[in-house]
């Protein structure tokens, strides 16, 4: 069955609706450019009028999709399903070339309904892109008749793509033309006549001989067009392996197609997103998603629609089986009476309740585990009435996170009283919908109420204008859908240029996991400049993430504006940009360098990737001398020490400077900076204590963290790592205590009191967790698997799937060390004291 858990089937409170689409209830496929969304086909089942590219049925979209034979049938019902709607387009250019010929004969006579530069305005490069698809059409209905393994057409997209500025000047034309021919409508009766009702030719297999369209909604139809072009080259890429002759020629194809997609949406947006007010006047809808509402208290999800003079705010009415889908509008505000209060404006808002960090890391955890059980269920071609269940677990869990972890707040205000308030995840988004809203405000608006039939009709018209279909959770994914990267990005911000005059500016990293995207790192301030080099590095933990973003912002040292403890951002964005995560560019050992281009200004960076695989490999280390990558016998036995100086002196200092910073251990140090730091102690230079005072305390606690991720074999042992898994496991409290303790009693010294000189430190940190946002379980879940992970050779017998081990052993690591960090103070001397109450098999 088709598992797709849609906004369709959920409501905005999280309660399951029943799943209805009404016999040919029309879902137009998109393609939606805002960074939030990848291009999809979201067709469902086949489409009337237009003919869409259809959707594969059940029988084909199951498991064994992979094989050749099947992705060729795929490929045949695509190219099917589009050559069907390309007749349809070319009977569509022939309605709108058809009046061209007579206007032109009478142009030149006494009596002229149009002159021969208007006739060359409305129709400009219609006579041009009907000829272009006729060969189009002519070339690749034959292949499609003979279709068989053989058969490529891929120039021939190519060759369609290639012939865009054609379009390109159609498009820049596309206003006057219908400026035009709304003046000689209105001047001429004849031409009223012909523009309204031109007869379209129906199929060659339908029963319908003509159908009438307007001039109009014809003139629309070349810009609709690419959209569903580029559409089919997404799923006829899916569906064709990397090494057929057609692979490289249909990408080529969809890059370009997608690049004019990119520029002409900038220039014109109204794809068929009008809806006509009862006044008659043409309202389009600009842009719309799912935000996170607080009302009256609690997170409610929304979806919200913006329209060229009004925001509406609405949630999917539960609807009985069969029954249309229609939304609920909850509020609307005139753009006319929007604004944004500023974060003094808004004292008198709601605060927001934000959700502890370790909850929201609990439910990852959950969510992770609940996907490696339904990939072993899959590998082990387990029921599918198991898989439906835990994928719909994973549903209610990831919607429980898509509400809960939002925590910018973005503030509406109507001026004529009512102030409302969602919550998002990305200051990046925050800004788009800010921008999208002061764009439209420009124009001269008016301000209005709404009758209860025009809000009906707008309401109404939401379900079928609406271009984000799916609540953005993992789970709506398509199985043959790229499922993002796992693992850790290196990214290096090195500088910006391109700044008018000098400002206090820094970066911003955002990717997305989960479905959503979130800050994941931010570069210092470099301070009154107009060149900004930060040259930092940063180690980023990618969550099956496909996008990076960067902002840059300007920093506000306003002191009226800043000491509000309410997740308040009250710098300034001067650019943002973003790139896909291409795993075939990323995966490779060596950096990669990239620009990103933001409203005139250039960001240079670079990146690599490690899988997560790789990344829980210790890597044993052949020296003997430093202290990283080797044994803590070995250093402390060199250093005379009970506990490594590295370790004493990390710790001494985040006590005495950083035990109150948010997020210490969690937010990640300048790479730079640590690689000095590790490289002083591994010298043991004599400046180390000098260099500590200096440092960014971010930086050290990532040196300390350094230090035990680097350890050549854990620190609580490969020996003992399978009774730690073991112990923690156990049901019975007594019993847990028993092994638990035993088992720190069978580390080495050096380990073990290492190890309970961490412990205390940790409970420290933790004893200010109201200051630091650290709790117990933060520092548990960061410091778990870095003090359990098995080494390379250890971990060789039970690694799988590299996601598959990381849940399920990560949980079971954190846990470890949350049980000691709850436990009462452990003395060394008690411990070996007591080891005669104990069994002494481990």
């Amino acid at each position: 069955a088709d598992f797709n858990y849609g906004a369709d089937e959920y409501d905005a409170e999280g309660n399951e609706e029943p799943k209805a689409l009404p016999e040919g209830s029309e879902t137009m496929p998109y393609i939606d450019e805002s960074p939030t969304m990848s291009p999809q086909l979201s067709a469902r089942g086949q489409d009337s009028g237009d003919g869409v590219s259809p959707t594969p049925t059940d029988s084909l979209s199951t498991g064994g999709e992979r094989d050749a034979g099947k992705g060729l049938e795929m490929r045949k019902l695509v190219l099917s399903g589009f050559l069907a709607s390309e007749e349809i387009y070319i009977n569509q250019l022939e309605a709108l070339l058809l009046p061209m010929k007579p206007l032109k004969a009478t142009a030149t006579t006494s009596q002229p309904v149009l002159t021969l530069q208007q006739i060359e305005t409305i129709f400009y490069k219609i006579q041009d892109i009907y000829e272009i698809h006729k060969e189009f059409y002519d070339s690749l209905c034959p292949k499609v008749q003979q279709w068989d393994s053989n058969v490529t057409m891929g120039h021939l997209f190519q060759k369609l793509a290639s012939q865009l500025g054609v379009y390109k000047a159609f498009v820049d034309n596309y206003k006057i033309a219908l400026e035009t021919a709304e003046k000689c409508s209105q001047s001429n009766y004849q031409f009223q006549k012909i523009s309204e009702e031109l007869k379209v030719k129906g199929p060659k297999d339908s029963k319908e001989s003509h159908t009438s369209v307007t001039m109009e909604a014809l003139l629309y139809k070349p810009i609709d067009r690419v959209t569903r072009s580029t559409l089919v080259l997404h799923d006829l890429l899916k569906h064709t392996p990397a090494d057929h002759p057609d692979y490289s020629l249909l990408q080529d194809a969809l890059r370009i197609s997608q690049n004019f997609l990119s520029s002409i949406n900038e220039d014109i947006d109204p794809r068929r997103t009008a809806v006509t007010t009862p006044k008659g006047e043409t309202r389009q809808l600009v842009k719309d998603g799912f935000l996170v509402e607080l009302s009256e208290g609690s997170r409610k999800l929304r979806h919200v629609f913006l329209f060229t003079d009004v925001l509406l705010c609405a949630k999917l009415k539960k609807t009985a089986v069969g029954k249309h889908q229609q939304y609920d509008c909850k509020w609307y505000v005139p753009l006319a009476d929007l604004v944004f209060p500023s974060p003094e404006e808004s004292e008198h808002c709601p605060q927001v309740h934000v959700i502890p960090d370790h909850e929201l890391e609990d439910m990852k955890m959950k969510i992770s585990a609940i996907k490696s059980e339904v990939q072993k269920e899959k590998a082990n071609k387990g029921q599918s009435r198991a898989i439906e269940r835990l994928k719909k677990k994973m549903f209610e869990n990831e919607f429980w996170l898509l509400l809960n972890s939002p925590a910018i707040p973005f503030r509406i205000h109507n001026r004529n009283g009512k102030s409302y308030l969602f919550l998002l995840s990305s200051d990046y988004e925050r800004s788009e919908w800010r921008e999208a809203i002061q764009r439209l405000q420009k124009k001269d608006l008016q301000a209005f109420v709404l009758s209860s039939v025009e809000l009906q009709v707008l309401t109404g018209s939401c379900f079928k204008l609406r271009t984000v279909h799916n609540i953005p959770v993992t789970s709506n994914k398509d199985d043959d859908e790229s499922p993002g990267l796992y693992g850790f990005l290196h990214v290096i911000v090195h500088s910006a240029k391109g700044f008018k005059q000098s400002a206090n500016l820094y970066c911003t990293l955002e990717v997305d996991s989960f479905g959503y995207f979130v800050s994941k790192a931010k570069t210092r301030v470099f301070r009154d400049t107009t060149e900004p080099q930060w040259n930092e590095e940063f180690e980023i933990e990618l969550e099956g993430s496909q996008s990076l973003r960067i902002l840059c912002y300007e920093k506000c040292y306003d002191k009226t504006k800043l000491n509000k403890d309410n997740n308040e951002i009250v710098d300034k964005i001067m650019g943002k940009g973003q790139i896909q995560l291409d795993p075939q560019a990323v995966q490779t050992k060596n950096w990669h360098m990239d620009v990103i281009e933001m409203n005139g200004i250039k960001v240079e960076f670079s990146m690599k990737f490690t899988s997560r695989d790789m990344s829980l490999k210790r890597t044993p280390s052949k020296k003997q001398t430093g202290v990283f990558g080797v044994k803590i016998s070995v250093v402390t036995k060199r250093e005379r020490s009970k506990v490594p100086y590295i370790v004493r002196q990390c710790i001494e200092e985040v006590e005495k400077r950083g035990i109150e910073e948010v997020g210490i251990y969690r937010i990640s140090g300048v790479a730079t900076d640590i690689q000095a730091l590790k490289a002083v102690f591994d010298a043991n230079n004599k400046d180390i204590l000098v260099m500590l005072s200096d440092m960014d305390i971010n930086a050290i606690a990532g040196t300390l963290k350094l230090y035990f991720r680097e350890l050549p074999e854990p620190l609580l042992t490969d020996r003992l790592y399978p009774a730690f898994m073991e112990g923690i496991a156990l049901s019975d409290p007594a019993a847990k205590e028993n092994c638990m303790m035993h088992l720190l009693r069978s580390l080495p010294d050096p380990n073990l009191i290492t190890f309970l000189f961490l412990l205390e430190h940790l409970k420290r940190v933790a004893e200010k967790e109201p200051i630091n946002k650290m709790s117990l379980h933060n520092l548990a879940t960061v410091f778990g698997p870095t003090l359990l992970r098995p080494s390379e050779g250890e971990s060789k017998g039970h690694l799988t799937l590299a996601s598959d081990i990381w849940s399920h052993d990560v949980m079971a690591q954190v846990q470890v060390l949350l049980y000691y960090l709850q436990h009462p103070p452990i003395s060394f001397t008690e411990l070996k004291r007591n080891t005669l109450y104990f069994s002494t098999d481990v």
